[in-house]
Parts: C-alpha cells; sequence; structure tokens
C-alpha cells in the first residue's frame, strides 16, 4: 500500500476537517514530515561512503561521532581488525531482540565502536563511527550523524562511552544535557559561525549543495505498509497465480467469496488456513491466493456502500455520492488515529483520484469518546506463613459478601500467575482460583482456598491485594489500594450492563453513562452514582401520576412562568445536544424537573414537549409517558419542539429591600414601574409594615435596576 505517495495530502487534508488538534498531531506525527538534507561521509581508508539524512544541518560541525544501525552490510566492510569479535559479539546481541524492544527502551544505552573513522566533508575532522541498537536499518538510511550537545539521546550515549563533546552553541549548552534550540548563536562552526542556527540551515544545505556532497530532502516517517494477512477471516484477493504470475480475476469471476469450511488452522507451509483448502486454491485457471486482506481494507471504504446498499452494479453510483457527501460525524475511539482513520482517508483519496467519488477526505468532523475506567483493588500483607523460609502457605476464606475483587498475589512487585514467571516463585495448587492474568475472579473464588508458594527467597516480597478479617502484628488491616484503568474483560473488574438494567431499567443505566462526564473524557464507572438518576426519573412519573391520586395532569393552558421554564430547557438542551455536552443535557432535564414540580406543573401542554426533548436520553419512559398523555403513533414521529425567545424576556425584576441599609426582604416589581408606583408597592408589603412600625419613613431611595432602600 503506497500511502507514503499520499503523505503530502494526508497532512494537508487535516487543515480542512474539524478533528481534535491531539487527534491532528497524532497523525502528522505518525506520518513525520520534516524538512532536511541527504550528506554524503567518506570513510578514511576505505572506499564506501555513509550517507546520513539530517533535518539539522546547522549543527554539522557539531558531529563527534556516527552510528551505525547493526544489521547493514557496511558494518561487516569497514570493521576494524581490533574491533572484530565486539562488533560479532554485538551484533549477535542485537539479531536476539525485536525493532519494538530496541526503540521502546530509551534507558538502555549500548554500543560498539566499529574502529573505523568517518570525515567531516567541511572541516577534515576524524568521527568515530559506532553501531548502536537504536539505528535500524528500515528508518532513514539507516545512519545518524550524532550531535551530543543539541541532541539528548546522542548527548547520553557520549557520556556513556566517554566520547568528547563539541560545543557549538556556546552558553546555551551546560555540559549536564543536552539542548536542542534552533536560536543559539552558532560558535566553533567555520563559515556558519555567528549565525543563529535557524538562519544557519539554508546556508548549510546551500553549501552542502553547492558543494556537491548532498541535496536538500523532504522525509516521511510513515512507511508503506504490507497489504496481506495470514488468516481465514479476512477479505480473499481476487488473484491466482499462473507460472509464478499473480495474475487478476476477470469481472465475470467476482466477486470472489469465503468458501465455508466447518474448522481452519495454519496453511501445512505456514500459509495461511486458505491453504488447507485445497478444492478452492486449485482452479483450471490457477492457484488462488491464500493470504487474505487486513481489517482495514473493508473499514476503510465500507461507509460508501451505506449511500447505496442495493446497486448490483457498483460500490456506490457517482449519483448517489455526491448526494451524501462525506460522513457528516464520526464517533470513534482514539486508538484508531493512525490505523484505520489514515487508511480510510488515504483509500478516499484513492478513490477520488479514479473518479469514483468526488470527495477526498471521508469523515468532515470526528468526535473521540472516552473509555469507561473500572476499579482493581490491592492490598499489601502476608497472610499466614507457617513459618517455613521456602514455602508460604496462603489461606483465604470469604468472611462477608463483598469482597475486591479481583485481587492477586503479588512476588516483588510482579503477579503471580499459574506459571512458573521466575526461577525462585513458584506457584502450587492454585490453578482452580486463578485466571490466566493471576487474577483472583468472583466466577473462580470459592468460599474458602489454599495454596502454597514455593523456592520463596525473600519473604518479605510476598503481598497480597486482599480485604479480609486478618490483622497485621499491630492490629491493623491489610493496606487498600484501589487502582484506576480501563474496564476491561481482561481486567476483571467489569460491571454487567445487564445487571444495571435488570435493577435500573435501560433509561437509568442510558442517561447515567451521558451524566459521567463529557463525552471525550475518560469517566470512572461507579454505580453508587446510578441512584441519583433513577431518582430522577421516578420525580419524573410523579409529574404525571400520583402513587395515591393516580392520573395528576391535566389539559390546562400554561402559564407564562410555566412556559418559561420549558423553553428555558429546551433551549439549553438542544445546544448542549448539538455540542454533545450529555453531561450538562441530563442535569437541565433535573433543573426543568424540579422546577415543573415545584411550580405544581402538571399540564400536558408542557409535559409533552419535555418527553419530546427526552427521548434520545430515556427512548422507554418517554415512548410510555408519550401513550399516557392519550397521543397515538410513536413519540419519535413527534415534531421536536421550537424554542421562542419571547418566553424567556423578563418583565419583573427581584429587587433587595433594605430598611435603614440592613436587607430584610425581596419584592417583584415591573420593569416599567415608576418610582411612585415603587414606592406605594414598597410601603403596602408586610414585611416593610412591619419594620415602619406605622412610622412614615424619612426617606425612600430607589435605584432602577438595582435596589430599594428605607430610612426610618
Amino acid at each position: 500500500m503506497r500511502i507514503t505517495s499520499y503523505a503530502d495530502r494526508l497532512l494537508e487534508g487535516l487543515e480542512r476537517v474539524d478533528f481534535s488538534g491531539s487527534m491532528k498531531d497524532m497523525q502528522r506525527n505518525w506520518i513525520g514530515r520534516s524538512e532536511g538534507a541527504e550528506i554524503t561521509f567518506n570513510i578514511q581508508h576505505s572506499t564506501s561512503n555513509i550517507t546520513v539524512y539530517t533535518t539539522r544541518p546547522d549543527t554539522i560541525f557539531g558531529v563527534d561521532f556516527m552510528v551505525l544501525a547493526p544489521e547493514l552490510e557496511l558494518v561487516n566492510e569497514i570493521k576494524s581488525a581490533e574491533q572484530t569479535k565486539a562488533v560479532d559479539d554485538y551484533i549477535t546481541y542485537v539479531k536476539s531482540r525485536s525493532d519494538r524492544e530496541r526503540m521502546a527502551e530509551v534507558k538502555l544505552i549500548t554500543g560498539c565502536f566499529t574502529g573505523a573513522y568517518a570525515i567531516n566533508p567541511f572541516n577534515g575532522k576524524q568521527i568515530p563511527i559506532w553501531i548502536s541498537e537504536y539505528v535500524l536499518a528500515g528508518y532513514g538510511t539507516g545512519a545518524i550523524m550524532a550531535v551530543p550537545c543539541g541532541d539528548e539521546r546522542d548527548f547520553k550515549f557520549a557520556t556513556h562511552f566517554n566520547i568528547p563533546i563539541t560545543n557549538i552553541i556556546g552558553e546555551h549548552f551546560n555540559g549536564k544535557e543536552a539542548n536542542p534550540t534552533k536560536d543559539a548563536i552558532l560558535e566553533n562552526s567555520d563559515f556558519l559561525n555567528g549565525l543563529v542556527m535557524r538562519d544557519a540551515i539554508k546556508v548549510a544545505n546551500d553549501k552542502i549543495e553547492a558543494m556537491g556532497i548532498g541535496k536538500r530532502k523532504v522525509n516521511f516517517r510513515m512507511r508503506d505498509a504490507g497489504f496481506s494477512r495470514q488468516r481465514y477471516w479476512g477479505e480473499p484477493f481476487p488473484i491466482v497465480w499462473q507460472d509464478g504470475v499473480a495474475t487478476a480475476l476477470t469481472e465475470k469471476d467476482l466477486p470472489l467469496e469465503l468458501p465455508h469450511v466447518a474448522k481452519y488452522g495454519p496453511g501445512p507451509e505456514g500459509e495461511g488456513p486458505l491453504a488447507n483448502i485445497t478444492e478452492w486454491v486449485n482452479t483450471p485457471e490457477g492457484k488462488r491466493e491464500t493470504s487474505t486482506m487486513p481489517g482495514y481494507a473493508g473499514s476503510s471504504w465500507y461507509f460508501l456502500r451505506y449511500m447505496d446498499p442495493t446497486n448490483k452494479e457498483e460500490f456506490v453510483s457517482r449519483k448517489a455520492s455526491d448526494y451524501w457527501n462525506s460522513v457528516d460525524l464520526y464517533i470513534g475511539g482514539t486508538e484508531h488515529a493512525v490505523g484505520h482513520l489514515l487508511y480510510s482517508r488515504m483509500w478516499t483519496k484513492v478513490l477520488y483520484d479514479l473518479g469514483y467519488i468526488g470527495f477526498d477526505e471521508p469523515f468532515k468532523r470526528l468526535v473521540n469518546q472516552g473509555m469507561i475506567t473500572g476499579k482493581s483493588f490491592f492490598v499489601d500483607g502476608a497472610i499466614y506463613s507457617d513459618d517455613v523460609i521456602d514455602k508460604v502457605i496462603f489461606k483465604l476464606q470469604s468472611h462477608h459478601s463483598e469482597l475486591p475483587f479481583p485481587f492477586v498475589i503479588k512476588y516483588d512487585g510482579i503477579n503471580l500467575k499459574r506459571k512458573e514467571i521466575r526461577g525462585d516463585v513458584r506457584l502450587r495448587n492454585a490453578h482452580r482460583y486463578l485466571d490466566s492474568n493471576g487474577r483472583f475472579t468472583k466466577s473462580m473464588f470459592e468460599s474458602y482456598c489454599e495454596f502454597e508458594i514455593n523456592y520463596i527467597i525473600d519473604f518479605d516480597k510476598i503481598f497480597v491485594d486482599w480485604d479480609s478479617q486478618n490483622k497485621t502484628e499491630s492490629g491493623e488491616p491489610y493496606l487498600n489500594g484501589i487502582v484506576i484503568e480501563k474496564m476491561s474483560k481482561s481486567k476483571y473488574n467489569v460491571d454487567n450492563p445487564d445487571d444495571m438494567v435488570e435493577q435500573y431499567g435501560a433509561d437509568t443505566f442510558r442517561m447515567y453513562e451521558m451524566f459521567l462526564g463529557p463525552v471525550e473524557q475518560s469517566k470512572p464507572w461507579d454505580t453508587k452514582g446510578i441512584e441519583g438518576v433513577h431518582r430522577f426519573l421516578r420525580k419524573l412519573w410523579r409529574l404525571f401520576f400520583d402513587e395515591l391520586k393516580g392520573k395528576v395532569w391535566n389539559d390546562e393552558k400554561a402559564n407564562a412562568a410555566e412556559l418559561k421554564i420549558i423553553h428555558r430547557a429546551i433551549k439549553k438542551i438542544e445546544e448542549d445536544t448539538e455540542r454533545f455536552s450529555f453531561n450538562t443535557a441530563v442535569s437541565a432535564f433535573m433543573v426543568c424537573v424540579n422546577e415543573l414540580a415545584d411550580a405544581k406543573c402538571n399540564k400536558k401542554e408542557v409535559l409533552e414537549q419535555m418527553l419530546i426533548l427526552l427521548v434520545p436520553y430515556a427512548p422507554h419512559i418517554a415512548e410510555e409517558l408519550w401513550h399516557e398523555l392519550g397521543n397515538a403513533g410513536s413519540i419519535l414521529d413527534a415534531t421536536y419542539p421550537t424554542f421562542n425567545p419571547q418566553y424567556l424576556v423578563e418583565t419583573t425584576k427581584e429587587y433587595p429591600v433594605s430598611i435603614n441599609g440592613k436587607m430584610r426582604t425581596t419584592m417583584n416589581v415591573a420593569l416599567d414601574a415608576s418610582a411612585e408606583e415603587v414606592e406605594l408597592l414598597t410601603l403596602a408589603n408586610e414585611v416593610v409594615q412591619k419594620w415602619l412600625e406605622g412610622k412614615a419613613p424619612k426617606k425612600f431611595i430607589f435605584v432602577k435596576g438595582k435596589m430599594i432602600n428605607l430610612v426610618i
């Protein structure tokens, strides 16, 4: 899959879509576009040379060593006789490690000097050539020029192997850590001396090209992808092999479908499972390809089929795709940021280039939903020992109903599993109680279990995560700890939704999920909070039916105050729903129901509109109450309420009323009332009359829109 051919367009397209900044950064970093130069270094006493790619040609005079990928053939050509054994031993070590391990362990510093030297093309300086596992042959040219004063990894490597460091950035380098700045004025850099580093990049590039020792180049971190898998359940390739040549099936032979099989396993020579089905593989035209397409083959473009699902001639007609265009909203997790999403964007551009569709970005807007997290419980402390140094007996017994499942046994901070995990630790007689991750789960645990750990070197390293009634010597319970982690079946911290629905109903469960927090954020699951949402739905029901009186809703006309409540809710909930702020929308529902209950509003005119608003959040109770109001048909077909701003226009204002500077009461006064009218209303107020005690006020002060004050 030549996705690198689309790298620039994939970057440009990010400017035209509504993705989060973090999502765009993840894609940009994965594509990894960089502008720099390729520079060729000759090797002393050799006809070979080394080409490196660098984004910082301005640092050329700070190169103190070079590092090659150990697997390059060049290594064997240039290694000196004195260093041959050391180099060969190091290469053997590197071959035992995967690329993932080599890149992941950034703190591990390993390497070996080859005994050879490169020549700096500008000043003739000898540069020692090393090999190290952190340089990969498949990335760039498999070689780097190391500038320790400006790159932290190079600095640590140089410090570890006592390689002298050249300072080309003056006071910006303190000798204790590298500084990747571009703002320093260059020193010890020949023709670049006195230039600011970012300005020196162009000067260095011009010189490199003028001398014929390199050229400007744009590089990408992203690599093309192998487009096949050895599995059964992927889309089969419409390819047959004829005398070793891959040949596409003719259109009349399409679609090529997977055969139905009762059992599948690896092919006889490591191929995919399809290789076992000889009657499918062997055809008169040749042997079918037994590898299948990867998962992202279908997931990259299946959304297009929804536009024209019954079309038997093509995946989608141009007329249909022009009508529907790209997807308005795509909700998905960040785990697909650089896999499915990137390939879907590329696939859409390919189809656009071929003229099958008229848009080159699949999704206009992307929203990443956060994870639901759960709790895992941990308690440190050995439960029981028979005082034999090399054996610990654990006796665990259920004393109460709410145990902190799952829990684990640890040795030296590592979860013990059924299998031996190190030479000095082995679990015995525990297989009935633990899952494959070494966790005690509710489904596996019995009321009592006993097992032993043999070959313990250090008894003090044994810890148990357990909330039992056992006590330490001081009489205190074992230390409880709670870890918040992704809710997952593999971690045995899942609360079964079926149990929640059975206890509280689907609407409560649904609304509580939305109430947990913003959709983009990860949220901890806590069943205690679900009670509040359940109480809200019961309070909503009581606006329609009373437990003693039965039906309480009526057909009376709503007054201004009641219309104000519902239209304030319409505005808030519609706005929150549009921007996916479901948690604040649920809060708005709760406020609305409380206000209607306080106003003793049971009027169908108001309640109907609230039910329609509620449908996306609690569809079942909304549908049922809709019919209880005497409506025919489904609430899903009802017209969505229209917000009318006139109902929120304030006609009165609540004024604080003070007597001798101290507030004694409040009054609602019409906004257009005159000072004389306000004074008459104030003097007639019961609370004011009480404080006046029959006296006339010496002074009446009215500040429109702010306050009322009487001086007596």
